[in-house]
């Protein structure tokens, strides 16, 4: 692997050089034809420009095809931080005014989980092309409407599921699906944090619309929010879907009103028995956020970027000879010890992925795909289908913590047209 950092530009280079990758990740095909959209554009409108749509937003401004024409939202703070990025935008109240709006080519839907369905109903109907942020719908039933609804009109339809266009995770799939660390035993996956999950409300009749992630009427809570990223990591590295999920959940440190809970755990069993784990707990940090994919020859975090194999170099000359002389020294000593060794993680710092970790996360290559796909009008495979399934298996996991149930995958939400088991053979799209 090299050590120099990640460069967009180079890794774009690369991948219009590598068809073997275009295959086993179609998804990138969008950027193939890049070179020949340069004097197009895409009109955009942003439908909710709070923090992630301003995000979004930064990573737009940044692109010479797109064009920001239209904001909307109900909440003035937004739009006025908003017009600082995209200042000739046309400003909306109404997200249907926006829509009706014939200049617009697409819309970004980053509003709160339980008006995403729709919204993007409507953008569908109005001929638009959509991003919609993750998880796409606030039920299960609502998710499956909006995929049937997508295959109805044909448009475009982008989920935000920025691992699909992260270096490092497209490297990291390539290397499991080659072998590299053997046969893949487990992942297991956590998104901690250390911090109340609320934001600054200027006066109380405000409370639930800013900080609806906190309550149950518009959020599912860490299972929606966060979970969908990673278990989409899981069911990418092992070619197919979990058959069963159990977990569970509580409020157990934030007791501020809050309706969502502050801790979740969940574990979801593949046909071969093989489970996938999601964790989350929001008041400790330390182990931070991370995917751990187990193999029988290695682990690699994609996160951080780095991969180990399970058998390290031997110790340096002097600390083994310490370690020789230590073993004989008790080996003497007649006194009874224990019949058993401990087996505490290795010090191991393993190798860079693709060179340092890079600065961005995914987000802006997936935004300049968007854009690309608009432009040339094509929808690149199972873009969809890897977000639809990311939102189902994180509804599903809150419903098992809500039912306090085992829960097997209902056939009612598996895809007719691909077997489900296999989401990224592209035989089956």
């Amino acid at each position: 692997m090299n050590n120099k950092p990640i460069d967009r530009r180079d890794f774009l280079k690369e991948l219009g050089m590598a068809s073997a990758l275009f295959a086993a990740t179609p998804w990138l095909s969008v950027f193939s034809e890049s070179k020949q959209t340069n004097n197009e554009k895409c009109r955009l409108g942003i439908i909710g420009p709070g923090s992630r749509g301003r995000l979004h937003m930064s990573f737009l401004a940044q692109n010479p095809k797109a064009e920001m024409a239209a904001i909307c939202d109900i909440y003035q703070p937004s739009i006025d931080e908003a017009l600082k990025i995209a200042p000739k935008a046309k400003v909306y109240r109404d997200y249907r005014q926006l829509l009706d709006d014939k200049s617009i080519d697409a819309v970004l839907i980053v509003t709160p989980l339980n008006t995403h369905y729709q919204i993007f109903i409507d953008a569908c109907e109005a001929g638009k092309q959509v991003f919609c942020e993750k998880t796409i719908g606030f039920t299960m039933d609502e998710c499956l409407a909006m995929y049937n609804k997508h295959k109805e009109v044909n448009n475009i339809f982008f989920t935000g599921q920025q691992r699909l266009f992260d270096p490092r995770y497209i490297k990291t799939m390539e290397m499991v699906h080659q072998g590299v660390f053997g046969e893949i035993a487990a992942i297991q996956t956590f998104w901690n944090r250390n911090n109340d999950w609320r934001r600054p409300v200027p006066s109380p009749e405000l409370e639930r619309h800013i900080n609806w992630r906190l309550y149950k009427e518009y959020s599912k809570g860490l299972m929606t929010e966060l979970a969908c990223h990673q278990l989409q990591i899981g069911t990418w590295a092992l070619n197919k879907m979990p058959e069963t999920v159990m977990g569970t959940g509580a409020i157990t440190f934030w007791k501020d009103g809050r309706e969502v809970y502050d801790n979740v755990h969940t574990i979801y069993t593949f046909d071969d028995g093989k489970q996938m784990t999601f964790s989350s707990v929001i008041s400790n940090k330390f182990y931070g956020l991370e995917e751990q994919i187990l193999g029988n020859k290695g682990t690699v975090e994609p996160e951080k970027g780095k991969y180990y194999f399970e058998n390290v170099d031997p110790a340096p000359g002097f600390l083994q000879l310490i370690n020789e002389w230590e073993n004989s020294l008790f080996e003497k000593i007649p006194f009874a010890g224990t019949s058993w060794a401990p087996e505490t993680a290795n010090v191991n710092n393993g190798e860079y992925i693709t060179g340092e970790r890079p600065k961005v996360d995914g987000t802006s290559l997936l935004l300049d795909a968007f854009v690309e796909a608009v432009i040339t009008h094509k929808q690149p495979a199972r873009v969809v289908e890897e977000g639809y399934y990311a939102a189902i298996l994180s509804l599903l996991g809150h419903e098992a913590i809500e039912r306090g149930e085992i829960l097997t995958f209902p056939d009612k939400y598996k895809l007719n047209y691909m077997n489900h088991k296999a989401i990224t053979n592209t035989e089956n799209v």
